[in-house]
């Protein structure tokens, strides 16, 4: 459920020419063979163009183990993107009468801290003031293991506010949990049913609903982290998500929800403009996504392995989804080929280095490091002839060597160079340059 933004920025211009004469997609699939070719991405991606899909690739396995290929109907978790969902159901629920958005919510959450004071609107928008629960060190513990409504609203209500309602946004999965408990409350059903209900069947996304357990029968992926082999990841218990995560989709649906509803055809144009609305940093459960002079709406997503974003340029009728179900690269920059073949940018095909590391020398660098300058601890450790890093409460990332003891991860941006001797190791990412010890 964490959110990864993609920042890069494209400039778009509009062909006159056919689909066919209008891109070059025998580019792009060798881009994907690249990235396939080197464990570097599984996933499917999927394009629409005014409503009609004009390209889907998927490459990598359903189920690595059993060599099961993914396929263009394979179905992912789909983390925070649920979120957008949930937010079009809130707006359902006002258009039906059932709440209003400027409504409190201490009916609901007696026991929340500022629930007199914290509207609907506030938990849309990440206004709220309350506390991301999937931040505290305790979440990696008992995400795999079952909870009850009751249990996450005490979770959840245990936290101090940290910032007076209204006053500034944050994001925070706790918003949409709640979000979740309240409509489950006026419509008296459950999220799944509601989501069928008032989504799913009556615009046909035949591969959308609300997780369970990974069912591979069901053509549902597994997820995966990259260690010299990919790695099965433990699943998330649905039932902690809920909707501000437990979806599952696929590209192809997603693509077919962002044309449906930023097209008017599942909202009313009022509750459509709402969601639309960016106050501070947020809409109503989408936020701007800015390619140059142009801006789409959308979500980005990540539960598990699994990471996922769509996103709507609505003047250009251009609707774009990935999901992955396990990265060695970064997602944004396979973001970034697929819509310059669509917007006829330039981009390159990647090509990766292969610099031999040894076991032994790896050993060397393994270990709990701290950094003065920022509050976080990163355990490194290996798998086989691969170096791991976690920080605290995040998932292990693999770690690619470019020389000795310089190491780089393409999913997050940032070189590392170790020193041994030193028992230190150099982070640069975006500027900046900080030094973390070895405490063991």
């Amino acid at each position: 459920m964490y959110r990864n933004l993609i920042n890069t920025i494209f400039y778009v211009f509009l062909s006159q020419f056919v689909f066919s004469q209008q891109y070059d997609f025998e580019k792009l699939d060798k881009y994907f063979d690249s990235l396939k070719e080197n464990n570097r991405f599984m996933g499917t991606v999927a394009i629409s163009k005014g409503n009609e899909l004009i390209y889907t690739k998927s490459v990598g396995f359903l189920d690595y183990e059993n060599n099961i290929l993914l396929n263009s109907n394979s179905k992912f978790r789909i983390g925070s993107i649920s979120k957008t969902f949930t937010s079009v159901l809130i707006l359902k629920s006002e258009e039906d009468g059932k709440l209003n958005l400027d409504d409190t919510i201490e009916n609901f959450f007696p026991d929340l801290p500022n629930s007199e004071k914290i509207t609907i609107e506030n938990l849309l928008s990440h206004r709220s003031g309350i506390f991301n629960f999937t931040n505290s060190p305790e979440y990696m513990e008992y995400r795999i293991q079952p909870k009850s409504r009751e249990e996450l609203i005490k979770i959840i209500s245990n936290f101090d506010s940290i910032f007076k309602p209204g006053s500034r946004s944050e994001y925070s999965n706790s918003n949409y949990v709640l979000l979740t408990i309240i409509l489950e409350e006026v419509y008296s059903r459950n999220y799944s049913e509601i989501l069928s209900e008032k989504i799913t069947k009556p615009y046909e996304l035949n591969h959308t609903y609300y997780g369970d357990k990974i069912d591979i029968n069901n053509n549902e992926a597994k997820s995966y982290m990259y260690a010299g082999e990919w790695i099965e990841q433990e699943e998330t218990d649905a039932s902690v998500p809920l909707g501000a995560g437990g979806i599952v989709s696929n590209p192809s649906d997603l693509t077919k929800f962002s044309d449906l509803l930023f097209t008017g055809k599942i909202l009313k144009d009022q509750s459509l403009e709402k969601m639309k609305k960016i106050n501070g940093q947020y809409g109503l459960g989408i936020f701007t996504i800015p390619f140059y002079k142009k801006t789409a709406f959308g979500h980005t997503g990540g539960i598990d392995g699994f990471s996922s974003i769509f996103a709507n340029f609505t003047e250009d009728g251009i609707s774009y989804s990935l999901n992955s179900n396990g990265t060695n690269f970064n997602n944004n920059d396979i973001s970034i080929a697929v819509l310059s073949a669509i917007f006829d940018k330039p981009y390159e095909i990647p090509t990766f280095s292969n610099y031999e590391i040894y076991p032994e020398d790896l050993d060397k660098l393994i270990g709990t490091y701290s950094s003065k300058t920022i509050p976080l601890i990163i355990e490194v450790t290996r798998e086989d002839n691969t170096l791991l890093i976690q920080g605290t409460g995040q998932p292990k990332i693999s770690l690619e060597a470019v020389e000795r003891n310089i190491f780089k991860s393409n999913i997050v941006g940032a070189e590392f160079e170790f020193k041994p001797e030193e028992n230190s190791f150099i982070l640069r990412q975006n500027g900046a340059i900080i030094k973390f010890v070895k405490s063991n």
